[in-house]
């Protein structure tokens, strides 16, 4: 036990540097986990069984993460995605699974064990993809959505894959029906092996029994799932007990997954079908909160412990072939994906984003492998470089996403607008870059007052709606040169800028200064970082979206505390007055990059800034009092 704990404490102290660095630099928490495994491992040469252990806890952070997908799905929704679960996730496992078959025959592999080659490395890793997909806001795209069904079919598929590999024995035959017609589980002797072995509900039943024993632990789920929690969570509700909560979830996720192991069943597929279940709960919120800082820190420990179970002196004696083949198989499996992807209509960044999320071999390749190795079916010098390649399929992975972006990024360049710009043939003294809420009540206000406005944007169907209002608009993209020249940038006295993208309003405030130095502009800014690079790009009036509204909302506060409106009405004009001049202070010491909490120079400057509003605030009170005295 302290040897594990020492394990696991080092595993998390380098994640502590290493997953920072990793995501400031772009590259993703999980390349981060990966790269502290891979300098911790061979440093405490954290091997053997004691690696193991701490593998199999850790992977108990997948299992957590399946419960926490469930629970975003509604039955309904599962139900809708079943022809992609079935056509799209079955036809990826059979195809991928024959061509890696036949590339490994054509190596001289015998038949049986080309077929748990291609079994094996068919599968993802859903560790890797679905923590990426979250982190980097793509689960719910068209290309993150059929991934997700891809890595559900694959997880399913487990249970039949590791039934049938027994069958595939080259040596002794460890065959999956007893002679008095009992069934030996292939799957319940894989869980034993990965974790602990435990008493079997189905072990030396009959099939018949088998079946019926399966089913009745899935339906007691779904059945514990309606009517018992509901009832349970009410009961620690009325007590009162915060901690009661975390207790119980963490129950929910251990107990499905034990139940699921005694009856042969993948634990991480018994928690998403648990979590599928508790969907529709009221206390589904509850149990997400309770639940993600655990899931989170165990799968940073799984990503941990693959990047420090890669064997590098078998690497390193084999280097170039292990790597050659870690990116055949990548090549194999993007191949098949990309087809399917084309044949199931995906387009454009889902295509790729499919296509490259998936290409690597996965978790589960690791446990087939090994129990193949155990089965005799896979020789155990093969096993050996097929965990390498798994591994460093996974360690790449993180790069294919980064390979995803760059190509997203360039299709987006090249696709252009998604329409012809209008011919702009009016010039009006005042131009707004962007019309949506923001941009709308600018809009309406200056051509209220008897003002001509020129508005631009770029999607179509908000310049459609703004015409069946009786607005014109012009549709083009505002941060052209040739549409700012054609709408009048050279004569006008004031631009607004009130685009929704940031970067993109930014370096229009820059390229309209540069052009018209004496041009007045008025610029939409997202937060107060936003505010200092409009106020470097040359902006002259900054509004923040959401501070004249959190304004009035703190004047109406101190209204109902005690102070009359004029006394409110007072204190919000000094705190207006003195943001302002705050924020240009703070502009001057504000550093792009260095984030705010690590400038010291800015902290300095913002507590100092704060002090003396209070004292303007509390001198504005003593005023009032003296005045009305």
């Amino acid at each position: 036990m302290d040897s594990f704990l020492y394990q696991a404490s080092i595993y998390l102290a380098a994640a502590v540097i290493a997953v920072p660095i990793a995501a400031r630099l772009g590259l993703g928490s999980v390349l981060g986990y990966l790269a502290a495994g891979i300098v911790i491992g061979p440093v405490f040469h954290l091997v053997g069984s004691e690696m193991e252990e701490l593998r199999h806890f850790a992977e108990f952070g997948v299992v957590m993460m399946l419960f926490l997908i469930g629970l975003e799905l509604e039955p309904r929704a599962l139900w809708n995605m079943r022809h992609k679960l079935i056509g799209l996730g079955g036809l990826q496992v059979v195809l991928s699974t024959l061509v890696i078959m036949a590339a490994a025959i054509a190596a001289g592999q015998p038949f049986a064990t080309a077929i748990a080659i291609g079994l094996a490395l068919s599968l993802s890793s859903t560790a890797i993809v679905l923590q990426t997909l979250s982190e980097k806001g793509l689960m719910q795209t068209g290309g993150g959505r059929s991934a997700f069904s891809v890595l559900l079919t694959q997880d399913i598929a487990v249970i039949p894959i590791l039934a049938l590999l027994p069958l595939l024995a080259v040596g002794e035959i460890y065959g999956a029906i007893n002679d008095d017609g009992s069934i030996s589980l292939a799957i319940h002797e894989a869980a034993a092996e990965g974790h602990g072995h435990a008493a079997s509900l189905v072990e030396g039943l009959p099939g018949w029994a088998v079946t019926l024993v399966t089913l009745g632990v899935i339906g007691l789920v779904i059945l514990a799932g309606i009517y018992l929690t509901r009832p349970v969570f009410r009961f620690i509700h009325v007590a009162g007990l915060r901690e009661m909560y975390t207790a119980l979830a963490l129950l929910i996720v251990v107990g499905i997954s034990f139940l699921m192991t005694l009856v042969g069943l993948s634990p991480a597929l018994g928690a998403f079908l648990a979590g599928v279940v508790l969907a529709n709960s009221e206390f589904r919120h509850e149990l997400e909160s309770d639940l993600e800082p655990f899931k989170g820190l165990l799968l940073g420990l799984f990503f941990i412990t693959v990047g420090a179970g890669i064997n590098f002196t078998a690497f390193f004696a084999d280097a170039a072939d292990l790597i050659g083949l870690a990116v055949l198989v990548i090549l194999v499996k993007g191949i098949v994906l990309y087809l399917l992807g084309r044949a199931f209509k995906l387009k454009g960044r889902d295509r790729w984003l499919f296509t490259l999320s998936l290409a690597q071999a996965g978790e589960f390749g690791f446990v087939l492998i090994s129990f193949s190795t155990q089965q005799n079916v896979i020789p155990a010098d093969v096993a050996e470089k097929l965990l390498l390649i798994t591994a460093l399929t996974m360690l790449i992975t993180p790069l294919l996403f980064i390979l995803y972006e760059l190509i997203s990024r360039r299709m987006s360049d090249a696709a252009g607008p998604k329409y012809k710009p209008d011919e702009i043939d009016e010039e009006g003294p005042v131009i707004i870059a962007g019309i949506g809420r923001f941009g709308q009540i600018v809009n309406r206000l200056v051509q209220a007052s008897g003002f001509k406005t020129i508005v631009l944007d770029h999607d179509m169907q908000t310049i459609q709606l703004m015409r069946r209002f009786g607005f014109k608009g012009f549709l083009g993209d505002p941060t052209r040169p040739e549409l700012l020249r054609a709408a009048g940038l050279q004569k006008a006295r004031v631009l607004v800028v009130a685009m929704d993208d940031k970067d993109k309003a930014t370096m229009l405030v820059a390229y309209a200064r540069r052009q018209r130095p004496d041009l007045h502009i008025v610029a939409r800014a997202y937060d107060r970082p936003h505010v200092f690079e409009l106020y470097k790009a040359g902006a002259n009036d900054i509004v923040r979206e959401m501070f004249d509204s959190s304004l009035r909302a703190g004047r109406y506060v101190l209204e109902n505390i005690g102070l009359s409106e004029y006394e409110a009405s007072e204190a919000v004009q000094t705190f207006y007055a003195h943001d302002r001049g705050t924020v240009r202070q703070l502009a001057e010491v504000w550093d792009p990059n260095i984030p705010a909490s690590e400038n010291a120079a800015y902290i300095a400057k913002a507590k100092e800034l704060e002090k003396e509003l209070e004292a303007a605030l509390l001198n504005r009170v003593y005023e009032n009092d003296r005045k009305s005295a």
